[in-house]
């Protein structure tokens, strides 16, 4: 059953994928928002049998491809989840895009941790937790680039894309929720994926013994 687990993921990933294409809200948007899906399945067939991932990773990985699937097909400020959130909690407008943010730093930073402990001389520690957040703010930046130059280029049509929904700090927010993802999901997680990195890649519990 593990063994045949990412490919149930990639089904559950591509069904969705599938099912969001019809009659989504906005097509632009939609094709912005899943395109990094598409990108992360075409690396992953890619990579995958040089550089299989931990289950840990595969389910964080689906759980963000779902949530950008989600957002894509409704555009983040009128997904149903966020209205159920503003309702309960009194919210003064729809923080769908902040989930989204908060995954875009918690899953990375498990991509980036597995990457650097596997591939890298990096041992478990300050230096890596550091660096790991440092990509993921990198990351979180560079998006916050994409949407801009998206802005730019396809004027009115990206304002769904960009979700700012009037708040004039909403660039900063997604930077800062980002960077608390990532920093949390290390905090949380990093035992047991490093659990999970040596059963995948057994010569790495020399480097966990150090």
């Amino acid at each position: 059953m593990q063994k045949n687990l990412p490919l149930l993921l990639l089904i559950i990933v591509l069904t969705a994928l599938a099912v969001s294409f019809y009659h989504p809200d906005d097509q632009l948007t939609w094709f912005l928002e899943t395109v990094p899906v598409m990108i992360g399945i075409i690396l992953l067939l890619l990579t995958w049998h040089r550089f299989p991932l931990t289950t840990l990773l595969c389910f964080l990985l689906t759980l963000h491809a779902l949530i950008l699937i989600l957002g894509g097909h409704y555009t983040y400020a009128k997904v149903p989840l966020g209205f159920w959130l503003q309702d309960l909690f009194d919210f003064s407008r729809n923080h769908y895009d902040r989930i989204g943010h908060i995954a875009q730093g918690f899953v990375p930073a498990i991509l980036a941790r597995e990457i650097l402990l596997r591939r890298s001389p990096l041992l478990p520690g300050k230096w890596l937790f550091l660096l790991v957040t440092s990509v993921c703010l990198a990351f979180s930046a560079f998006y916050e680039m994409v949407e801009w130059w998206t802005a730019l280029f396809s004027g009115e049509a990206a304002t769904a894309f960009l979700g700012t929904q009037g708040d004039i700090w909403d660039t900063q927010w997604d930077m800062f929720f980002a960077f608390m993802g990532a920093m949390v999901a290390q905090l949380l997680l990093s035992r047991w994926h490093n659990h999970q990195l040596t059963d995948i890649a057994p010569d790495l519990k020399a480097k966990f013994s150090l």
